[in-house]
């Protein structure tokens, strides 16, 4: 079944139905992540891009919004499925791609930027890509495993989870990505368990729907005030040593929570109000299915970018003229990856994550 998400009712679903309304938020947030490492390397080519406003706007809730999508679409999968097939199928999904786009950047990196193969740090170095580049993948995978295996308390699931979310935030874990994984599951945690009583939260928002969202919105307008580049994951690190670090990592949450609420509420607006638009109905029927492919052809373009030394600053309008040449090549590759390859067995699996039959 799926919840019509402005009037909350149950609404029959087909075998090809998808829910538009989160592909077309899917599709936003992916268009808000290439636009965020855009603002970082075009814009402000990796210099003071902390304090920019729009930067920040888009780093409070994009990825912490993502990933509740994400545990939310998950719930049939945790639920349904057996360990091994629940796993072995999201490995295949998440894994396999990444290891393809991962071996192309390195293969491209070695084509550019040559260096001898016998180096000692060779291996070590395609595992920090292999980890670090698409980490949002790996902090997926990782939560649904988790999720996956606490959902045996089945009769205290809730109560387990929060358990677990509490364990993991305050696990003092900093190296690699752990820092990552600390911040995304509480929200993968969140989408997870509104999808499996989805009614019940359905009935309770929808009641109580203008005091909520004004209540997120003012939380998410001054923790926005708040925000301090401290206050990013990458910064802070989720660790908690002392008064000032706690309220660094306090804030990060609230902050991201009340902004994915607020921004939830807007997009599934926007395609209510916009679901007849060209433009809307692109976003949702092209870019929301291709997230995955996005996600990863971005994650190797601006890794490459690590690369280039950076020269002279180009003036405003330069940056963002090659800001939004090299946004709209991305999105371009990545469409035309997924049609070309979409109906070949083997490469839709190893590039796209998905079985032929899947994609429309």
């Amino acid at each position: 079944m799926l919840i019509d998400h402005v009037t909350g009712k149950v609404v029959p679903e087909t075998a090809h139905d998808r829910d538009l309304a989160l592909d077309f938020t899917k599709g936003v947030l992916i268009i808000l992540v290439i636009a965020g490492h855009l603002i970082q390397y075009i814009l402000y080519q990796n210099e003071g891009f902390w304090d920019s406003a729009c930067f920040k706007w888009i780093y409070m809730f994009h990825m912490p919004l993502f990933m509740a999508i994400s545990g939310y679409l998950s719930c049939r999968a945790l639920l349904a499925k057996s360990f091994t097939q629940a796993i072995g199928s999201r490995a295949t999904q998440l894994l396999v791609p990444m290891l393809f786009w991962c071996s192309l950047l390195e293969s491209l990196k070695f084509a550019v930027f040559p260096r001898s193969a016998g180096a000692p740090d060779t291996v070590l170095q395609f595992l920090n890509e292999f980890v670090g580049t698409y980490w949002f993948v790996w902090a997926a995978f990782i939560c649904f495993i988790l999720t996956k295996t606490i959902s045996i308390f089945n009769r205290w699931l809730p109560w387990a989870l929060f358990v677990s979310v509490i364990l993991v935030v305050l696990a003092p874990l900093t190296f690699s990505i752990f820092p990552l994984i600390k911040y995304m599951y509480p929200f993968f945690c969140l989408g997870f368990l509104f999808a499996q009583s989805r009614e019940r939260w359905t009935s309770i928002m929808r009641s109580h729907r203008v005091f909520l969202i004004m209540s997120a919105s003012i939380a998410a307008m001054m923790c926005f005030l708040a925000w301090r580049n401290d206050t990013y994951v990458y910064n802070n690190l989720a660790v908690v040593q002392d008064l000032q670090s706690a309220k660094n990592v306090l804030l990060m949450f609230l902050g991201s929570a009340a902004a994915s609420v607020v921004m939830i509420e807007v997009l599934l607006r926007c395609w209510n109000i916009g679901r007849s638009n060209r433009v809307v109905r692109f976003i949702a029927e092209k870019l929301g299915p291709s997230t995955l492919v996005l996600y990863l052809i971005q994650g190797t373009v601006f890794r490459l970018m690590d690369s280039i030394q950076y020269g002279e600053l180009w003036d405003p309008t330069m940056r963002s003229a090659a800001a939004a040449f090299l946004g709209t090549t991305i999105v371009a590759v990545a469409l035309a990856v997924r049609w070309t390859v979409r109906d070949i067995p083997y490469l839709s699996q190893l590039m796209l994550g998905v079985p032929p039959r899947s994609i429309r």
